[in-house]
Order: structure tokens, then sequence, then C-alpha cells
């Protein structure tokens, strides 16, 4: 009889910015990460459908305790367009429902994409996982029922063409958080007059981070222990975008305890606060117009 070996799980801290491959959840990949590591402890930065993919942010140890300041972050993507059909979905994995002759010119999706830059509204898709009455809107998809969706308001930040051939449109979008690529795709093919549906989507930013230093799982696989923690990047990879702020050692031991310190001159919201060199946590302005801990990374 065989022998299960336990796995055992350790201390890992720090940020693992994976290159997401098609057909897998955030959660998959996610796990899959984490038991090349071996962590203990693993959280994402919110969700890649698995249709795209791309740049997926993993954090490990301490660094989760800092997830959920990504989850606001603007993003870039690059979405593949095909003109003249419409799903029911808004994506490849749809039913089409519609389709139309293309007959667009370039100078017309140059002219376009103005439209939908800048502070917009974009109405929800039904094959989304927002709730109503409890239930996410796909189920009741699946169901035809169609309910009502208010509008939201989203910013695109820059909408640019970068290839356009007869049905195929690849664009590159930056964006806030909360924006559907694919009711962005919907839209601009009912602006073309021909419809469109998204057929590939790959996040190549998430805030400060980017593609470029991204890894793939298969890649992962391959490599030692060594070499693969050497691919993390720290704990404060996902805080770069926030003021840093050190504090000598009375203040840092007050901070320590969760107590508030002096606010620096010229800040007024979150900042990154560091002991010695090393992260200690997220500050922010609170009672008193001081600092206070917001969150606090365990030093060894």
């Amino acid at each position: 009889m065989q022998t299960r070996v336990k796995k055992v799980w350790q201390q890992v801290d720090g940020v693992l910015l994976l290159d997401k491959a098609i057909g897998m959840t955030s959660n998959d990949a996610l796990q899959k990460a984490r038991r090349l590591f071996s962590a203990a402890k693993g959280g994402h930065t919110g969700t890649l459908d698995p249709l795209a993919t791309g740049l997926l942010p993993l954090c490990f140890g301490e660094a989760t305790k800092f997830s959920a300041d990504l989850l606001d972050a603007d993003k870039t993507y690059e979405a593949e367009l095909r003109l003249g059909a419409v799903t029911d979905t808004g994506d490849a994995e749809g039913q089409v429902i519609a389709t139309a002759a293309v007959d667009v010119e370039q100078a017309a999706i140059s002219a376009l994409l103005p439209r939908f830059t800048g502070a917009i509204e974009q109405v929800p898709p039904m094959y989304s996982a927002l709730k109503r009455d409890g239930r996410p809107l796909y189920e009741l998809a699946r169901q035809g029922i169609v309910v009502d969706r208010a509008a939201r308001a989203i910013t695109i930040h820059a909408l640019d063409c970068l290839e356009f051939s007869g049905q195929r449109l690849v664009l590159r979008v930056a964006c806030s958080k909360g924006t559907y690529i694919r009711v962005l795709a919907a839209d601009i093919g009912q602006a073309l007059g021909c419809g469109a549906h998204l057929t590939a989507l790959r996040r190549t930013r998430v805030a400060s981070l980017t593609l470029a230093s991204a890894v793939t799982l298969a890649q992962l696989e391959q490599l030692g222990e060594t070499e693969r923690l050497a691919c993390l990047q720290p704990v404060d990879a996902l805080l770069h975008t926030l003021p840093r702020v050190d504090l000598a050692a009375e203040a840092a031991q007050r901070f320590q305890h969760g107590n508030p310190v002096d606010m620096p001159a010229g800040l007024n919201g979150k900042v990154r606060v560091y002991v010695d060199g090393r992260l200690a946590g997220l500050g922010e302005p609170g009672r008193e117009g001081r600092l206070w801990p917001k969150r606090l990374v365990q030093l060894a």
C-alpha cells in the first residue's frame, strides 16, 4: 500500500506576478502556485475571468494583508473583438444571437474611440457575478430571466487601436475598477453598426505592476525551490504607488504597538511605513491629524 506524503506548508512572504493561462479560474491559479511554493497562506488581489489571460498578482504570507489595497487599482488590458457578431454573453463563450455585415473603415474606428474615453456609464451584463435578491445574475441569465441593472460610473483612461483587419479589432484599454471589457466591446460594436463580441482578453497592468515581470505556472514548475523563491516580489510590491515614511526608534515602537505617531508634513492619505528599512505596515491619517496604523507587518 502506497503511503501518502503529507504536504508541509511553510511561511512564505511576498508577491508573485503570475501570467495566468486561459481556461483557469483565479482561485485555481492561486492554489496551484501556493502548492508550488508550499506557502501556508495565500490570496489574490481580484479575480481574472477564465477566458482572460495575463497579470494576476498573488500574495503570500504577510503580503496578503495588503491584497485588498489593489482591488480599487486601475488596470490595463489588450482586448480582441470580433466585429459582425453579437453573443448573449458578450464574449466567445456565449451563443451568437445576431450577425451583420462589417463595413467599417479605420477612420470610423479612430473617430469613435474618443466617445468611449473618459468618465462614462456602463450597464453591467446579465452574465456576471453581481447579485439580485441573493442570486448571481448569471444564474438568472441561464434561466432566460433578464432584470434591470442600473448603469455604473466607470472611467476609461485610454483607449487605443492596436490592430484592425476586417472583422478583427484589437484595443488597448486602460480603465478604472468595475469596468466590463466585454460590455465595452459590445457597446463599440453597436456604435459601429455591425455588433461585436470579445474573443480574447489579456491583462497587462495592475496599478504599477506589469506583465513584463510575470511568470507562468509552467515556468515555475521547471524551477528549483531557490530559483522559484527568487521570482517573488517583496511584500511591499503592492504599495509602491503610496508615499513612503521612515520612522525613528521611539515613533517606530509606538506605531508597531498600534499607537498613532506624528503625520509628516505634506502628506494626507495612506502611506507605507518603514522601520530600519523594512516595511512595518500601512498607515493613514486619523484623529487629531496623526498617522494611525491600519495594517501591520510582523517584523522578524
